[in-house]
């Protein structure tokens, strides 16, 4: 007997519905599963031979083929474990065939028969709306996930048994309602905290304004990772295009355990001793790395010159093309990029170049040493470079607060509403998107702005990326003031916070 079922995997940030085809002949029984399966939907076989039996149900002893079409793209993970059973139980006359060809089945079964959830379910059920699906049947833990797709009709049964009641008709099953959203949480660090460094903040106010990578260097115990942290609080909420998106590639990621969109910006912090694959993507279907996680929010790097500088050079291109592009043998990927670099240093391996109250012990082979760490071609990447000193004491103890993350956050999204209206037109949101043919269109220059910025490209010999990415922060910093043309004073202070990268 012949009978179909259909299920979904992930292949890379997409879902792709997967048709379970189920043959049941009188030959010498065995159990074969065909179609490009990978060792976790090879071993299904006993998950579902143990789930049917220990459900009330018997498994066919006979000769059972299970085909996975299409059949030339490698199926991953655990989740057609229950496109298999149903189909199985379909194929041996036990469920009725109608019934399983309707809804698109997504879920990882135990020896006992219960429904578990599996990675991706968003993006399975976003394919399966794309694809004509109405109905959804997986484990109720996943429910509120593929609810966030938005008119799916989903169905959360407990165990297989209570899905088979259900499709016999005895037991309906009953449909999951989404819940509500909380209220939103407001950021616990605020740029309040923040006593003193105010060339610090007000480069981190650029930054958010702009989209633009930010270099902080400065000794040990200055605030580098305290400002780092509070960056988020100041930039824009997501919009819900945004937060789909990041919400898909958690899920994706299997990091995904709210019940809820999520709704707070990314904030990544990998140790320095992330390999490539970590940082980028991995496995022969890529996984997403460390730079798609951070996609819409912020990658901190801490401790900059500790990573190893093969891992450093893979960020060039994320960085440029705001996406990640992978080949490998069976397919290409392309992964989504888009986010803030945010990295701290200390000025010399000691930490104490240029401390007033230090004495810096290292020799000035050991600077150059840990400074080539990190290559020019990355520096020149980074819009703001920013020198952070050890606070005053004078500054820790005084009484006034420091400005607070909501009134920053207040000036940004004005500079991002005038942004994003001027870049309308080449669909970008960004200064730091832009390209040559939008700075010609959109960043006119005074006399005297264009005068400075022609006797700093000659003096300091800077490439065509520096000058772009001066007029790019010069644009940003015309925005926060409300100027429509960049002047002198716009490009001397973006020129003061690439101090590193023209010393290179």
């Amino acid at each position: 007997m012949f009978a179909q079922s259909y299920g979904a995997v992930t292949f890379g940030l997409s879902g792709h519905i997967i048709t379970v085809e189920v043959d049941i002949s009188s030959h010498v029984p065995s159990f074969d599963i065909v179609g490009l399966p990978a060792a976790a939907v090879k071993e299904s076989k006993e998950r579902v031979r143990s789930a049917i039996k220990n459900s009330g149900y018997r498994f066919p002893v006979y000769k059972i083929t299970v085909n996975l079409a299409p059949a030339d793209l490698k199926k991953e993970g655990s989740g057609l474990d229950l496109p298999i059973a149903v189909g199985i139980l379909a194929a041996s006359g036990q469920l009725p065939e109608e019934a399983v060809r309707d809804p698109l089945f997504l879920g990882e079964l135990s020896l006992k028969g219960e429904l578990r959830p599996v990675p991706g379910v968003l993006s399975m059920v976003l394919a399966g709306e794309e694809a004509g699906f109405h109905r959804f049947v997986m484990a109720p833990a996943a429910a509120q996930e593929a609810l966030l797709a938005g008119g799916a009709e989903v169905y959360g049964p407990e165990t297989l048994a209570e899905l088979c009641e259900g499709l016999l008709g005895r037991a309906p099953l009953t449909a999951a309602e989404k819940r509500p959203e909380p209220p939103e949480k407001g950021h616990s660090a605020d740029f309040s905290d923040v006593q003193g460094q105010r060339v610090a903040k007000r480069a981190l106010e650029i930054a958010a304004a702009g989209g633009h990578n930010v270099l902080m260097s400065g000794p040990p115990g200055s605030g580098k990772t305290m400002l780092a942290r509070r960056l988020p609080s100041i930039l824009p909420p997501m919009t819900d295009e945004e937060a789909l998106e990041v919400t898909k590639i958690y899920s994706v990621a299997g990091l995904f355990k709210a019940e809820h969109i999520l709704r707070a910006r990314p904030f990544r912090s990998p140790h320095h001793t992330i390999s490539m694959a970590g940082l980028i993507a991995g496995g022969s279907i890529p996984r997403p790395g460390e730079v798609t996680l951070a996609h819409r929010g912020v990658l901190f790097l801490d401790e900059l010159p500790e990573f190893p500088r093969s891992v450093l050079e893979v960020l060039r291109q994320p960085l440029e093309d705001r996406a990640v592009h992978i080949a490998r043998a069976n397919a290409a990927f392309t992964y989504p990029a888009d986010f803030i670099l945010v990295a701290a240093m200390n000025p010399c391996p000691c930490g104490y170049l240029g401390d007033p109250d230090h004495e810096c012990t290292c020799t000035d082979g050991e600077i150059q040493r840990y400074r080539r760490k990190i290559s020019g071609p990355l520096l020149d990447r980074i819009d703001l470079h920013v020198s952070v000193a050890r606070p005053k004491y004078s500054e820790l103890t005084g009484g006034a607060p420091g400005e607070t993350s909501a009134a920053i956050a207040a000036r940004v999204a004005e500079a991002r509403r005038i942004e994003s209206e001027r870049l309308a037109p080449w669909n970008m949101r960004t200064n730091a998107e832009m390209g040559r043919a939008q700075l010609k269109a959109t960043c006119p220059l005074t006399h005297a702005g264009s005068e400075l910025l022609r006797s700093v490209f000659e003096s300091l010999h800077l490439s065509a990326r520096s000058y772009d990415r001066i007029i790019k922060v010069a644009r940003t910093i015309a925005d926060l003031s409300g100027a429509a043309e960049i002047s002198d004073e716009h490009i001397a202070e973006a020129v003061s916070l690439r101090n590193m990268a023209t010393r290179q």
